[in-house]
């Protein structure tokens, strides 16, 4: 039997993560390949709909970085985002996905290192965790 792969949707915020992410590559720091990266102004710019988006058209995780507290580029926009995914990872649970499937992680423009080692945990734990199939009633509904 085939291992299974997961697919990972990644938004990382520019001013940290994003650059954690760029310090990594550029340091020649390997991580898996699952993650499909997408760089955001800002982790509170990601709506509850990219990630519920994210989900429908196929991710296994969706992994959201931003810069830790007390740190945001735009004041509070991380305390914005924690309340965020605190408030989807109860809701993702109604539509019979793992809350676990989704990740929160605060990560600086100097956290190279860390990026790497929470991406290679998150995607071992959701290869762990298998192949989300979405239901039926959650891909149905998809806007137009």
């Amino acid at each position: 039997m085939d291992k299974f792969e997961p697919k990972i949707i990644t938004f990382a915020c520019n001013w940290c993560t994003s650059a954690g992410a760029d310090l990594a590559g550029t340091s020649r720091m390997e991580y898996l390949p699952n993650s499909i990266n997408i760089r955001v102004m800002c982790s509170s710019r990601v709506d509850p709909q990219h990630i519920l988006w994210a989900f429908r058209k196929g991710a296994d995780g969706v992994f959201l970085g931003g810069c830790h507290p007390g740190d945001c580029h735009y004041i509070d926009g991380n305390y914005k985002t924690l309340r965020r995914i605190k408030m989807l990872q109860k809701l993702i649970q109604d539509f019979g996905i793992e809350p676990d499937r989704l990740r929160l992680e605060w990560v600086s423009a100097a956290e190279g290192k860390k990026f790497v080692e929470v991406i290679n945990e998150f995607t071992e734990h959701v290869r762990k965790l298998g192949p989300l199939n979405i239901p039926a009633d959650l891909s149905s509904h998809e806007a137009s």
